[in-house]
């Protein structure tokens, strides 16, 4: 390994911690959201106590957040140095809102926690919109420099230099509004089927109370209608990406479909390895002018393979096919197993929900989490080996700092450190704070003392 992928898979690591972070720190505030809505609506206090267990895994989240965005933010200019260089002068915009961003979600984060049941149920959704908000604007505006990576607009780059710098049109680059989105939608997906997961789990376990059966399956039911409805709208922006990059990148969709020659009535290939050597896909399942459909509307649209690039512009086929088959897989999986759930749940009107399917639930909230970050590698790797596409090189941005060993074996420690505390601090405070002991529990019950009042 030499230093260039060295630093490339340090960086790659430290996005791969900082997305799951991000991802739900995006996704849990909606759920809190949406919770204490259905509380407001329904008047059924299961929603409110729903709401008040998801903060506690907002707070953490938030909190180690902190850390590894921190840590990517250092990471970038002591890795990248060249690219920081020109983000400074043409994108820096995004970076400088984000912190508005985050002020905004932990200013209303802070209201929510310490108002409590202190606030009205109506203050608790105002407030929970707006750390919604902020952590939607925070992944948003950061997501929004990836898209003028891959899409680079708003200046003249010429001899090493920036030129002639529009800061506007660079942050409303053309990937700008359809990348946005699919990032958006994938991590309330994502979160939504992690949660579906967790109320699945519950479900499964051998001896359980009443109340905790109607908690868990009242939760089940609210994230496995957030999850699907938000992977169907990821696929539909997966789509319209795809017709971006068509226009924009032609070179990535040629790659993730293994598109070797120019073509009309182009076939989408499904699953395959593909060969560069005999430049095709060997044992896929070819489905004719649907690539071509999807690209431009019409089963007889042209659609650019690799072959009107230099070879040496090629990403590493076989990996980015299979990525980009995996994410839309388990995208199309998810939105399956939602059909499924609510056709059981109203069609059938099984009751309990199947146990089959409540482990089929539980696999796919491990699979959406798989899916995000499979996405993001392959937005990166199908780009390679820009990292400014059509502009700056991999090789052209990394630093020429020596001794990334120690670096890479540094780092290595403290995300694992920091994975480990999490998921010990999470099963601690669940494991110490079970359904029945939680706060005003007894409220929501209706417990009683020895005088008959409510304790």
């Amino acid at each position: 390994m030499n230093e260039t992928d060295m630093v490339r898979a340090l960086f790659g690591i430290t996005l791969a911690y900082h997305i799951t972070y991000a991802t739900m720190g995006v996704g849990t505030p909606f759920l809190i959201f949406l919770a204490e809505i259905m509380s407001l609506r329904t008047k059924n206090p299961l929603y409110r106590l729903y709401a008040k267990r998801l903060t506690r895994v907002a707070i953490l989240i938030v909190g180690v957040g902190i850390v590894t965005g921190t840590t990517v933010a250092v990471m970038l200019s002591v890795l990248w140095p060249k690219f920081m260089e020109v983000v400074g002068q043409i994108i820096n915009l995004p970076f400088e809102l984000e912190v508005f961003a985050f002020m905004l979600e932990s200013l209303f984060l802070a209201i929510y926690v310490y108002g409590g049941d202190r606030l009205s149920q109506k203050a608790r959704i105002f407030t929970s919109l707006f750390v919604t908000i902020g952590a939607g604007l925070s992944a948003l505006l950061v997501t929004d420099v990836n898209a003028f990576m891959n899409t680079p607009t708003g200046l003249i780059y010429a001899h090493g230099q920036v030129q002639h710098a529009n800061p506007w049109a660079a942050m409303f680059n053309p990937s700008m509004p359809t990348e946005l989105g699919h990032v958006l939608a994938s991590a309330y997906m994502a979160v939504a089927f992690v949660f579906a997961a967790a109320a699945a789990k519950g479900l499964l376990k051998p001896h359980i109370t009443e109340f905790e059966k109607r908690y868990h399956k009242q939760n089940l039911t609210l994230t496995v209608a957030v999850g699907g409805i938000a992977a169907v709208c990821t696929a539909f922006l997966g789509d319209a990406s795809g017709k971006m990059l068509a226009v924009y990148q032609p070179e990535k969709l040629a790659a993730a479909e293994g598109l070797f020659h120019t073509t009309r009535y182009a076939p989408l290939v499904i699953g395959g390895i593909v060969s560069a050597s005999k430049q095709k896909i060997i044992g896929g399942i070819p489905i004719p002018g649907l690539l071509s459909w999807l690209a431009t509307l019409h089963f007889s649209g042209k659609v650019r393979g690799l072959d009107t690039f230099p070879r040496w512009t090629w990403p590493a086929l076989m990996p980015v096919h299979l990525m980009f088959d995996t994410m839309v897989g388990i995208g199309t999986f998810a939105i399956g197993v939602a059909f499924v759930y609510f056709f059981y749940r109203y069609k059938m009107r099984s009751n309990p929900t199947p146990r089959w399917l409540l482990r089929v639930i539980f696999i796919t909230g491990i699979l959406s989490m798989i899916a995000i970050e499979d996405g993001w590698v392959f937005a990166e790797e199908a780009r390679q080996p820009w990292i400014i596409y059509g502009m700056m090189t991999v090789s052209q941005a990394v630093t020429t700092t020596p001794d990334i060993g120690w670096m890479f074996g540094g780092f290595m420690l403290l995300y694992t450190v920091l994975l480990i505390a999490t998921v010990w601090a999470l099963r601690h405070y669940f494991k110490n704070h079970p359904l029945r002991e939680d706060d005003n529990i007894d409220d929501i019950t209706g417990a009683r003392t020895d005088s008959g009042v409510p304790q």
